[in-house]
């Protein structure tokens, strides 16, 4: 388990680009002879993919739902129309 733990940091470390010249050389060094080693930095560069994609569908989904809150409130015309002269300002 702790070896494991090692190598999850190690990797996290070099993907997030926090080692040193000389340990960045020496894992690039065991990559290039450890298949396992280079699956996992594989899978660990998967798992920040989909961490990623996910935090950015949960923010969208969040904007999403405060937009419509803001724009299907009539009580906040005049806030909206703020908002469209803005833009419109703006030639966007």
């Amino acid at each position: 388990m702790t070896t494991s733990f090692n190598n999850t940091r190690l990797i996290e470390k070099y993907l997030q680009g926090e080692m040193s010249p000389a340990e960045k050389f020496l894992f690039e060094a065991q990559l290039l002879i450890n298949p396992g080693l280079r699956m996992d930095v594989r899978a660990q560069k998967t798992a920040y993919a989909l961490v990623g994609m996910y935090h950015r569908k949960k923010i969208r989904e969040e904007l999403e739902t405060i937009h419509r809150q803001i724009f299907s409130d009539p009580e906040k015309a005049v806030y909206q129309q703020q908002v469209y002269q803005l833009f419109k300002q703006e030639g966007l």
